[in-house]
């Protein structure tokens, strides 16, 4: 399952992974962000908070998520990575290479820190 939360105040979406994800949950949250989008012109950043970071649930997950980061990197500026996971911190140099936004990972702890890098 993937809890998403509009920040509204710093211009940021707030992604909570809690489970394996799924191609559903990269549907819901385009659901939930590309009004947002429409309405705003762009979102500041997007925070990605979770402790350690779950899978795909399938392959058909995996090409949703791949969509989803396709077809919205050009409107956010920013992506926070907060996790205290290895995986944040290659997530940040790999991501990098493909995505127009600045890419930060944080530690776990550093979530309002993080909201405020990716709120400018």
């Amino acid at each position: 399952m993937l809890k998403v939360e509009i920040l509204e105040a710093s211009n940021t979406v707030l992604l909570r992974p809690t489970d394996k994800l799924t191609q559903a949950d990269f549907e819901a949250a385009a659901r939930i962000i590309d009004p947002y989008i429409e309405n705003n012109g762009k979102l500041n950043g997007i925070i990605i908070n979770v402790k350690t970071f779950p899978l795909w649930d399938s392959f058909s997950a995996f090409i949703s998520h791949l969509k989803f980061v396709g077809d919205h990197h050009k409107k956010i500026s920013h992506v926070a990575i907060v996790t205290d996971s290895a995986i944040g911190l290659i997530g940040e140099h790999i991501a990098s290479h493909f995505v127009a936004a600045e890419i930060k990972h944080f530690s776990f702890d550093e979530l309002d820190k993080a909201i405020t890098w990716a709120s400018h």
